[in-house]
């Protein structure tokens, strides 16, 4: 029966951890398609409108990308958001 039934992959999930911490508010006032509200919520939301997905910041440098249908949404989105905030990053 499994073999009969039709899906589609519709969200991936991924995580990264870039080893350094982010600047959040610096990203926030900077960066296009960000919100920040450290007191609604401990991350910065950054949604790529081009490629569909939405990344969660956090200080400690650790990044959640949600939303792609495919491994290279992912891929895509780790790479514009290294560039978009590699200005806002600390050892």
């Amino acid at each position: 029966m499994a073999d009969e039934i039709e899906y589609k992959i519709v969200n991936l999930v991924a995580s990264a951890d870039l080893k350094k911490e982010l600047d959040l508010y610096g990203i926030a006032m900077e960066v296009d398609n960000v919100e920040y509200e450290p007191e609604q919520f401990p991350g910065a939301i950054l949604k790529l409108k081009d490629i569909g997905t939405t990344l969660l910041l956090f200080k400690t440098g650790r990044i959640i990308c949600t939303g792609g249908e495919e491994e290279k949404d992912v891929k895509n989105s780790m790479k514009k958001v290294s560039e978009l905030i590699k200005d806002y990053t600390r050892e």
